[in-house]
């Protein structure tokens, strides 16, 4: 991975990196964006760290990238070919993002906050946002709009990574994996250690794709743990925006780069494995049951599971969890809460014995007073009705009251954000 960092973003004439600053062109953008018949209009715009700038309500949020060498590119099987990935070499445009935003599609889309209470909530407070508001044309179906919008966001992402291209990174980071057998022999006396990674698939606009096919379609399968950082894995979900996995998150997945950090020191990073979170029982049992025999198949030693959403899915993760530890494999596992308001109501919604190694993100439910600030990219029309909002939300003096649910990642199941609980 080459990184190349972004210190600041403007617009220009000419969309190039010259000195650490990414010049975009406007109408160049506008052109990649407005691909899809669905749009209608978008509009383009910069939010930086410690401006006084609200960005709602967000859909999702990405990381440019271009893949200079080895098979494939970046978003493979939405915007490239579906070539396998995660091997060669892939820069990313470090220090900022694209930022999809506009008319609401589903309504657990979130708010970021680039100063304030509310910026210590979202990680992507820190980034230097490119944040486009796409318009849908009229009457357009909600899945539709999705999809638009998503792929709209990816095609910008995929133009601002090649202007990367040429370049030669300001740090570069080696990531090495092996075969089976081959890190078997190599680390004999280490533990060996996978990451069980569940996606949102519950449909209804929460999914998420893997090489372009929807989750939910998929059994629990094996990946390189380096194929995220191609964009295998992206997001096409609204569910709620504290605990959703933006693309962004996937390609810089904080389970796996932790893991890689120890790999070959205290353990044997073996694998990456990939399950659902279904609505039906026989979804959930049929998925539970595959990682459990993967995980026995690979014989582990011990796997972080990390979660995502809230409500439904926690079935799932302590099927995951009880099914593994019965194999032998020990079990950590990252979720977040749902404890009301005062912290004091049940955590989640399934628990059993066997998840006694617990990481939590939070708990989402708390309430926070958001400041009004001084300029809004997107539109406040819906905040009252996303996820953790009320109809008592936006207030007259233009400040919010929220539940730290609304804000963008702040109680992410990954560990990508800073809180935490005891």
């Amino acid at each position: 991975m080459g990184h190349i960092y972004i210190k600041d973003i403007q617009f220009a004439a000419e969309s190039k990196i010259e000195d650490g600053i990414l010049y975009v062109n406007k109408e160049a953008v506008e052109a990649v964006a407005l691909e899809d018949e669905h749009i209608k209009s978008v509009s383009f715009d910069i939010a930086r760290p410690g401006e006084s700038v609200r960005i709602t309500p967000v859909k999702d949020v990405i990381e440019p990238r271009v893949k200079v060498e080895g098979r494939g590119g970046v978003f493979p099987g939405v915007i490239n070919k579906v070539d396998t990935v995660g091997e060669g070499k892939t820069y990313a445009l470090k220090g900022m993002a694209v930022v999809t935003a506009g008319k609401i599609v589903g309504f657990q889309e979130g708010i970021i906050d680039m100063t304030g209470v509310g910026a210590q909530y979202t990680p992507f407070s820190k980034t230097l946002n490119l944040v486009m508001v796409c318009e849908p044309v009229d009457n357009i179906k909600q899945h539709d709009y999705e999809k638009a919008v998503r792929f709209a966001g990816f095609r910008v992402a995929v133009y601002l990574g090649e202007l990367a291209r040429d370049l030669t990174p300001d740090e570069t980071k080696v990531y090495e994996t092996y075969g089976v057998m081959e890190g078997k022999e190599k680390f004999p006396d280490l533990p060996r250690v996978a990451y069980v990674q569940m996606l949102q698939s519950q449909g209804l606009l929460h999914d998420t794709y893997v090489y372009g096919v929807d989750a939910k379609k998929t059994l629990s399968t094996l990946m390189t743990p380096t194929e995220i950082m191609d964009g295998a894995i992206v997001s096409g979900n609204c569910v709620s925006a504290c605990d959703k996995n933006p693309t962004y998150v996937h390609e810089n997945n904080p389970v796996i780069h932790d893991l890689f950090e120890e790999h070959g020191k205290t353990i044997n990073f073996v694998c990456h494995i990939l399950t659902n979170e279904n609505v039906y029982l026989a979804d959930k049992m049929r998925s539970s049951d595959w990682t459990a025999k993967l995980c026995r198949f690979l014989d582990l030693d011990a796997v972080i599971v990390s979660q995502e959403g809230f409500g439904n899915p926690d079935t799932d993760l302590i099927m995951n969890t009880k099914k593994i530890e019965a194999e032998g494999v020990k079990t950590v596992i990252i979720t977040d809460e749902y404890a009301g308001r005062d912290g004091k109501s049940q955590s989640l919604a399934d628990s059993d014995p066997a998840a006694d190694a617990v990481v939590t993100g939070g708990n989402a439910n708390e309430l926070i007073h958001l400041p009004k600030l001084d300029k809004v990219i997107g539109t406040l029309d819906y905040v009252n009705v996303i996820a953790g909002a009320s109809d008592k939300t936006l207030q007259e003096d233009g400040s919010l009251e929220v539940e730290i649910q609304v804000m963008t990642g702040a109680t992410n199941e990954t560990g990508f954000n800073v809180l935490s609980a005891r």
